[in-house]
């Protein structure tokens, strides 16, 4: 049965991680869309619920395909050495075909309710631990005279928090460009630090390219790699206030004072991991003249 709840613990690992993508999805889409263009909103609420609906079906396909797929021998054996247990005059049961495919799905579902008990645990656990973080961080924002400035879950939010903190206007599009190209023109710097995250073999200058060519194209999640790429480009330093670990600073090369970043692992009750910017904590009551001070 390990066996089994461990390949379980991995469908929902994946339709957790399918769901966020979904909802990055959905906030990009409703980005994309004026709020004043009633038609288009109108049409994007209706993709939106298609698009869930569909996701949902999936998944509660794939869980009914595993839930009914038949155990495998060894799973079957580990169910009958538990009734094997029962002992009627020292003879082990004569069980009818009938009664050992009920016994197979009271194991199933016993199985069943173990591992929706255990998912009750984990998205518990997030919590809890998303609350921690939140408190921690509060703690070290607060010390800094900082508070935390929220930035969209759209997997551009790498890219949205050192727009935030730039003092000059820059476009999303334009910073996903320049690090793809200073992650080309490097390739040596970066590649040894690059492996495919399912299989762990490690990127061929190939799968590099195309990995960067995903920064440009796609709304592709931006880490510790990209920041190092941004730190050269803009030549300036950033630093990430992070609860489990020191601060993380990037470009110590460079003088200018550092853009500063939030990494957060836990920023909702299933996980997930999000980049924020940050404002100083007295931005309103120090606002003179319509003007708010802003961290840089």
């Amino acid at each position: 049965m390990e066996d089994l709840q461990l390949e379980y613990q991995r469908l929902k690992r994946r339709h957790l991680r399918e769901r966020k993508e979904l909802q990055d999805r959905i906030v990009a889409m409703k980005n994309s869309v004026p709020k004043n263009d009633k038609k288009k909103r109108k049409q994007l609420l209706l993709d939106v619920a298609r698009l869930e609906a569909e996701m949902e079906q999936k998944h509660q396909q794939e869980l009914e395909m595993f839930t009914e797929r038949p155990p495998a021998d060894s799973d079957i054996d580990s169910v009958a050495a538990g009734l094997a247990k029962m002992d009627l005059e020292n003879q082990p049961p004569c069980l009818s075909r009938a009664q050992r495919r009920r016994e197979r799905r009271a194991a199933l579902q016993r199985e069943r309710q173990k591992m929706a008990a255990a998912d009750a645990e984990e998205v518990g656990y997030l919590a809890a631990c998303r609350r921690d973080e939140e408190e921690k961080l509060a703690v070290i924002l607060g010390a800094r005279n900082l508070e935390l400035k929220e930035i969209p879950a759209d997997s551009h939010c790498l890219y949205r928090a050192i727009q935030d903190q730039l003092p000059f206007s820059v476009t999303l599009e334009s910073l996903r460009s320049r690090t793809a190209a200073y992650m080309k023109k490097h390739v040596d710097d970066f590649l040894p630090f690059f492996s495919d995250p399912e299989t762990g073999d490690v990127y061929t200058r190939d799968d590099f390219f195309s990995y960067c060519d995903r920064i440009v194209r796609s709304a592709s999640w931006g880490g510790q790699l990209e920041l190092r790429a941004l730190s050269h480009v803009l030549q300036r330093p950033i630093e990430v206030i992070q609860t489990e670990s020191p601060v993380l600073l990037v470009g110590e090369e460079y003088t200018k004072k550092p853009l500063t970043l939030v990494y957060r692992r836990y920023t909702s009750s299933l996980g997930g991991e999000h980049y924020s910017s940050v404002k100083p904590l007295e931005a309103e009551a120090g606002a003179v003249g319509g003007f708010s001070p802003r961290f840089l």
